[in-house]
């Protein structure tokens, strides 16, 4: 809490009752001293700074800036203003994102734009459901954009949910042929499936576009690997490799798409480096 000076005594006395109400966890009482003390002193910065402090313990993240904006509005000149502003962004600032896209959806529910970047923001926050489902629905309210339905897909890769990446991974390639990552995804989710063959369909689409991404050599070897195709598996890994070396040899360690090449002398040279 700030403990500014205040030119107005009973606004001072107000401030300081609210602090210590505060500090006892009487978050609403404190509020009413708080707003008290603008109410003699709105030129008071502290009494909206520690009023922006205990709206944001209510989780009344909106308010909580506004009166950090307000104090330091007032007082621009005071680190405490700064600082305390600082840290309500650092810890907040996602969870007010969230409320922000929510609030603009209940005046606009058709705003596919505020869905897909809530979608966006939920997955960051690992609340994958209700990404899924915000991502779902920018989908539905705009079936020709890409974007949403790759963000969608990529989320459904990392559930391993790949039957249902691939559907909409299919379409993004349709909408957007020139994406890269979209005909890359593809070809992994369609290989963990162990639909070889539309996997390297999928990776045939990616070369075109991009022929030495490190991830898509490094893919490919795996896919070939799979195949039983080790000449072609160790060109494509020969390939990545070059590109990095150490990241690709940390992958090696632990992926299982290699192990049919293991015991090959070439294989275990170029893992081994």
């Amino acid at each position: 809490m700030s403990h500014d000076k205040d030119p107005s005594g009973r606004s001072d006395q107000h401030n300081s009752r609210g602090i210590e109400l505060a500090d006892r966890g009487w978050l609403d009482e404190a509020v009413k001293e708080f707003q008290r003390a603008i109410e003699l002193d709105p030129g008071a910065s502290h009494a909206h700074d520690n009023l922006a402090t205990v709206y944001a313990e209510q989780k009344k993240l909106r308010e909580a800036l506004s009166e950090h904006l307000v104090a330091l509005r007032l007082d621009p000149e005071s680190p405490t203003v700064h600082f305390n502003l600082a840290a309500f962004l650092s810890a907040n600032a996602t969870d007010l994102a969230i409320e922000s896209y929510r609030a603009a959806l209940a005046l606009d529910p058709l705003f596919p734009e505020a869905q897909f970047n809530l979608g966006l923001t939920l997955a960051d926050e690992g609340q994958v459901e209700e990404a899924l489902t915000a991502l779902r629905t920018a989908v539905e309210q705009a079936p020709e954009d890409p974007l949403p339905r790759h963000e969608l897909a990529t989320l459904l890769l990392d559930e391993a949910e790949f039957r249902a990446a691939i559907t909409q991974l299919k379409e993004v390639v349709r909408l957007a042929p020139e994406l890269f990552e979209a005909w890359l995804d593809l070809g992994i989710a369609y290989a963990q499936q162990g639909f070889y063959e539309e996997s390297a369909r999928a990776y045939a689409g990616a070369v075109r576009l991009r022929p030495d991404d490190l991830l898509l050599n490094y893919n490919l070897g795996g896919l070939h690997a799979l195949q039983g195709k080790p000449d072609e598996a160790l060109a494509a890994l020969r390939k990545a490799l070059a590109i990095d070396a150490v990241k690709v040899r940390g992958w090696l360690r632990d992926d299982r798409m290699f192990e049919p090449l293991e015991g090959l002398n070439d294989f275990e040279a170029l893992a081994r480096g």
